[in-house]
């Protein structure tokens, strides 16, 4: 969580203060689009991370660095999960102590333990009125604003090309019924700061998905109102904003809302990605499980809700460790809610594939395949000086799909970083991108996307798609 909060829906939070100790943790590589890469090699559908990656998902937890010497909680890790959220490591007060000194140690650390294992990483936070520096809480204005611009670019820019996503900016709306924005520090420095922190955090890293986040938002309400009508100003003024994410914690005071799956849908509705991001729920037993349960399916309902995170491994391990609200007891056991939690994800549907949002493809995708053609396959590109995102669409011919390879040539020098919803063979010159399991039969014209970063010149030309 970015905070100490108590979560009560619709109503004003208790915040005790800061949470305990810094940790030091994160993990990730990154990619754009959906996540498909496995934690571990443990058999599909047994495992958090296997079972949402079937749905095109992911499944992550916030992690601590500090904790990485404990071997039950690796084992976890390591086992469970494909999408790890830095507790407090990407924060300002930890990633910039000192003005212009930057401290990236614990992060850099987690992140290549995340590349060994197949893991991606949710950048958290880059603006927040929170956790700040002394120095930064002593600023205003202008030079606050500056320091802001300054904070985003540098801490970005470090991790460009391995973040999947970045909560931009951290609960900017106030608690209760007015829907206003926070007083703040940033608040101060003028209304656009949030804007000038995405345009930022875009230049910085472009291929990274980039959100808001925020609490006490899981339901409709003044305050997800207040988020929805900013997030809807963003996109029809082209401000880039990728997803919004939802923090969701709940307790049996503030129960997971009828109206939470609805609620997603309409942020969704706005050409948007849904991310759960900081999940907890208070209790024990069925009722636990049968809410975590109800969370992961409003997920699985919803085509662009496209991952979950948990706040925490162990009971032991949550800023609300009295609730015992996660997957896992004090001593590593998997809990009823677990379960509950595998089970919803193995019983979901799988979704369509979504359309990167960062930027418009360079290439418009072919309707339909050319006549005598298996499929066919299209190439639109997000660009940056010195590596690009790709989005390669395949179409099935008349006679539809059992499987399909599409290959594309890339330039000298020029090599893959990372693939998703697809296998890749080789990363460099001539290389060939297969189908994985749940998307390789498509119906006669049905379409399907997969997406691959690489490092060096992007390629151009068509790819060539062969069916079986």
């Amino acid at each position: 969580m970015s905070s100490s909060a108590v979560r009560d829906r619709g109503s004003a939070r208790v915040r005790p203060g800061r949470r305990a100790a810094l940790v030091s943790a994160t993990v990730g590589t990154v990619a754009a689009g959906m996540v498909l890469a496995l934690a571990t090699a443990a058999s599909a559908g047994t495992t958090l991370a296997t079972s949402a990656a079937e749905k095109g998902r992911y499944f992550g937890t916030a992690v601590a660095a500090n904790k990485l010497s404990d071997s039950t909680y690796v084992g976890i890790l390591n086992r469970e999960f494909n999408m790890v959220t830095p507790e407090n490591e990407m924060k300002w007060d930890a990633t910039e102590p000192s003005q212009g000194q930057f401290n990236y140690t614990s992060a850099d650390r987690i992140v290549s333990h995340a590349q060994a294992n197949g893991m991606r990483i949710r950048g958290h936070a880059l603006a927040w009125h929170s956790q700040q520096p002394g120095w930064a809480q002593n600023l205003s204005g202008s030079a606050l604003r500056s320091a802001m611009v300054n904070h985003v670019t540098q801490v970005a820019t470090h991790y460009r090309g391995k973040i999947h996503s970045w909560d931009v900016v951290n609960e900017a709306f106030a608690d209760g019924g007015s829907g206003a924005r926070r007083d703040s520090n940033l608040q101060r420095t003028g209304n656009d700061w949030i804007e000038v922190a995405f345009r930022t955090a875009r230049t910085a890293d472009p291929g990274a998905k980039l959100c808001y986040n925020d609490y006490n938002t899981d339901g409709q309400n003044a305050k997800s109102n207040a988020v929805y009508a900013m997030v809807s100003d963003f996109k029809a003024r082209g401000v880039p904003i990728d997803c919004v994410g939802f923090q969701s914690h709940f307790n049996s005071a503030s129960p997971v809302p009828s109206d939470y799956q609805a609620n997603l849908q309409r942020f969704a509705n706005l050409g948007l990605d849904v991310q759960i991001t900081e999940l907890d729920i208070e209790g024990s037993g069925t009722a636990q499980a049968t809410s975590y349960a109800n969370v992961t399916k409003a997920c699985l309902a919803v085509s662009r809700c496209t991952g979950i995170s948990v706040w925490g491994i162990r009971d032991t391990d949550s800023w609300r460790a009295s609730g015992t609200p996660l997957l896992f007891d004090g001593n590593g056991n998997k809990k009823a809610a677990y379960t509950a939690t595998l089970d919803a994800l193995n019983g979901g549907t799988t979704p369509p594939t979504t359309t990167p949002t960062t930027t418009p493809p360079t290439t418009a995708p072919p309707t339909t395949p050319p006549p005598g053609t298996g499929c066919a396959a299209s190439l639109s590109l997000q660009t940056w000086t010195g590596g690009f995102v790709a989005t390669v669409r395949v179409t099935a011919g008349s006679s539809g799909t059992n499987g399909w390879t599409a290959t594309l040539t890339l330039p000298a020098g020029t090599a893959v970083t990372n693939a998703w919803n697809a296998q890749n063979s080789g990363t460099t010159g001539t290389v060939r991108f297969t189908n994985v399991g749940y998307n390789g039969q498509l119906t006669a014209g049905q379409s399907t996307e997969f997406g691959f970063q690489g490092a060096g010149t992007p390629p151009s030309g068509t790819p060539s798609c062969a069916a079986s």
